[in-house]
């Protein structure tokens, strides 16, 4: 009985301590009490530091993401390949892919650069047409913009991103070569030339254009589209204030590939400058066309459209996960053997910027 009567005062203390606490009692629960001591749970190694699980979730996971694509020996897109036929390297280092798409629907924001200075005096007409055939085949009112941008010793935008048609055609149609004081033609200029520094008339300023193109331009489309400029010019850059790097760091930075049509007067003028003009374009994940003649020419542009609709898309977290700003270098290299034997071209950009936590202004008093 004296057992009983304690049994039945424990029991009101703990019915009493229950309603105390809310209907809860102050113990742990069984998972609880089963949960192992933080020293006992598994870690994890993080660039040669430890984190526990439970700090997983602050650690930095966004993605690179790098468009690219395939081609056989006859420029036709191979379309066959799957995430175990590459391998991704960064700055020498594998990278593990999550991600492995194939692109063929994506919105485009493109702008058509066209150079009119003199040496394309005779040229001109040739690509306005292939440019214009270009838009109505490529163009996509609801999806896809289009800029088009003129240059010579200046940039000018003869017609911002629109998904209008009509507009592009005729914005493409007015562009026109514009003699500079004392031009008479075939490349001679009379009378006395300008003061150095007072004026860039007559002459070119390519990687100026190209950069303005990508940093006011382009920037301000969607993050969610292929950006990519259509360079209509002959390559020779003679007033440039930027050099041909810093408009393919540019163009890295704004993720946007550069296609070069390198046509000129080959008679009154140097011709093309073919080496810049491959550089520009394979370090930024475009190609570099030289067409000999207006056939040649609209089949580039075809090219160039196949290239915009059908690419892959590889994404992968980087091993490297200092945020730093500094470049890193690219390469997509075949992995499967028997595809390796079919020769096919991968094109992609060369690498990329790393995201950075120091200011912007701190950023360029560094670098100057």
């Amino acid at each position: 009985m004296i057992l009983n009567r304690n049994l039945a005062r424990t029991l009101a203390l703990l019915l009493a301590l229950v309603a105390l606490c809310g209907g809860s009692l102050p113990f742990a629960s069984a998972q609880q009490r089963q949960q192992p001591p933080a020293q006992q749970r598994p870690r994890q190694q993080t660039d040669g530091q430890e984190i526990d699980d439970d700090e997983v979730l602050t650690v930095d996971t966004s993605l690179t993401n790098i468009l690219f694509s395939a081609t056989d020996r006859d420029k036709r897109f191979y379309s066959n390949l799957t995430k175990e036929d590459i391998r991704v390297i960064e700055d020498g280092v594998p990278q593990e892919i999550f991600t492995f798409q194939k692109q063929v629907d994506l919105p485009i924001t493109l702008a058509i650069v066209i150079d009119t200075s003199a040496s394309q005096e005779y040229t001109l007409p040739q690509e306005k047409s292939a440019a214009r055939s270009f838009v109505n085949s490529v163009l996509r009112p609801a999806k896809d913009e289009v800029a088009v941008v003129s240059f010579t010793g200046d940039v000018t935008l003869e017609q911002g991103l629109t998904g209008n048609v009509s507009r592009v055609l005729n914005a493409i149609e007015k562009v026109e070569f514009v003699p500079p004081s004392g031009y008479i033609g075939g490349g001679v200029v009379v009378g006395t030339p300008p003061i150095s520094g007072s004026s860039r008339a007559g002459s070119t300023a390519l990687w100026d254009a190209v950069y303005v193109t990508c940093e006011e331009v382009l920037s301000e489309s969607s993050e969610r589209t292929r950006r990519a400029i259509i360079l209509l010019t002959d390559g020779v850059d003679t007033s440039s204030r930027v050099k041909l790097q810093e408009a393919v760091d540019r163009a890295i930075k704004t993720e946007t590939l550069v296609f070069a049509i390198g046509i000129g007067d080959r008679f009154n003028y140097q011709g093309v400058d073919e080496g810049s003009l491959k550089k520009i374009a394979e370090r930024t994940g475009g190609r570099a066309y030289f067409p000999r003649d207006e056939e040649d020419l609209r089949a580039a542009f075809a090219q160039i459209q196949r290239e915009l609709r059908e690419q892959y898309l590889v994404a992968y977290a980087p091993t490297n996960k200092r945020r730093d700003g500094t470049f890193r270098r690219l390469q997509i290299e075949i992995a499967n053997p028997e595809l390796k034997r079919q020769n096919l071209r991968l094109t992609y950009r060369q690498g990329y910027f790393a995201k950075s936590d120091e200011p912007p202004a701190q950023r360029r008093r560094r670098s100057e």
